[in-house]
């Protein structure tokens, strides 16, 4: 297929980063844990790190916006990985200190199947018209999520594709209150966002419950920072441990150059998830009037529980709740 989808590239950490071995029970899994040093990464500096914007890390599943069948859907990341053999002997060259030829894979053999719509992401390197693998091994790429669909059915519950919507969490247009309101897709296209909620990634943020899931989508680059730290190792740790607006997953700055640079709780050794976040405390309001949408949205769907809150504020994100 020769389409190529958004980027999904690394993102480097603001600082040097060094691997340290993790003695514990899940060692096997687990071996090791990255850890941030105090000085400031190169690819950082030559980003212009100093004049970034600054903004929430949100803690999801990234998703990606783009046409399929002719209009705007909602897709997946699915990164295609190695099979069993190829990995073996892919973590064995990693593991070795002799071997220090450049790891060569074969790309038609070395990985597991992939669906035909699946699409690699954007600057994934191609050799012999193949897509090749990353640093990890693996090749970032996405997969359209169809309607109904069981294996991306929280996914499916964001969007909408008869009236071409999602659900989308923003800030509002009076500070220091969030937004929930429909949004069409054709104004997210080539854009990626993170997928939030109930049955993603354990869910942090609080949102929902079994019984009523919700689940949101965020753009990147949504939540600014207003009040950031200096790029000191000191100062952010005090700002992710004392702040209220530092109680995030981590920050990404969105450079001017497009290059963005991420630092999570992790590479300073703090705890996430945490009990309160910042995101999840803060007010939100829904904007959700049906009569401005011509379509019947099922009485089980979140489109449906979101339109008779329309109007609705409440104290917290985590406060929202649906009538049974």
């Amino acid at each position: 297929m020769s389409r190529r989808g958004a980027v999904q590239r690394k993102v480097p950490c603001l600082f040097v980063t060094e691997v340290k071995e993790e003695p514990s029970a899940k060692r096997e899994r687990q071996p090791f844990k990255v850890l941030a040093t105090e000085t400031l990464n190169e690819k950082a500096l030559e980003a212009d790190i100093y004049n970034a914007i600054p903004t929430e890390k949100v803690d999801g599943t990234c998703c990606y916006v783009t046409t399929y069948k002719g209009q705007p859907y909602l897709w997946a990341r699915l990164d295609r990985r190695p099979n069993k053999q190829a990995e073996k002997r892919f973590k064995r060259f990693l593991y070795s200190v002799e071997d220090c030829k450049e790891f060569i894979w074969n790309v038609e053999e070395d990985f597991k199947p992939v669906p035909d719509t699946w699409i690699p992401a954007k600057e994934i390197e191609f050799s012999n018209g193949n897509p090749l693998p990353d640093e990890n091994g693996h090749m970032p790429g996405w997969v359209p999520v169809e309607k109904n669909s069981k294996q991306y059915c929280w996914h499916s519950s964001v969007v909408n594709y008869e009236a071409e919507m999602a659900l989308v969490l923003k800030h509002h247009a009076d500070p220091g209150l969030l937004e929930i309101r429909p949004v069409s897709l054709s104004e997210l296209l080539e854009q990626t966002l993170e997928l939030i909620g109930t049955n993603i990634n354990a869910n942090p943020y609080g949102l929902g419950s079994k019984k009523q899931p919700i689940h949101l989508l965020v753009p990147h680059g949504a939540f600014e920072i207003k009040n950031p730290p200096t790029l000191k190792q000191s100062d952010i740790v005090s700002w992710f441990e004392g702040c209220c607006e530092g109680k995030v997953e981590g920050i990404v700055w969105h450079c001017r150059d497009g290059c963005l640079i991420k630092l999570h709780r992790h590479h300073l050794g703090l705890c996430w998830p945490l009990a309160e976040t910042y995101l999840n405390s803060q007010p939100v309001v829904i904007s959700f009037n049906r009569n401005d949408y011509d379509c019947d949205f099922g009485p089980k769907s979140l489109f449906h529980q979101f339109s008779k809150l329309d109007g609705q504020r409440f104290d917290r994100l985590k406060d929202i709740k649906f009538d049974d």
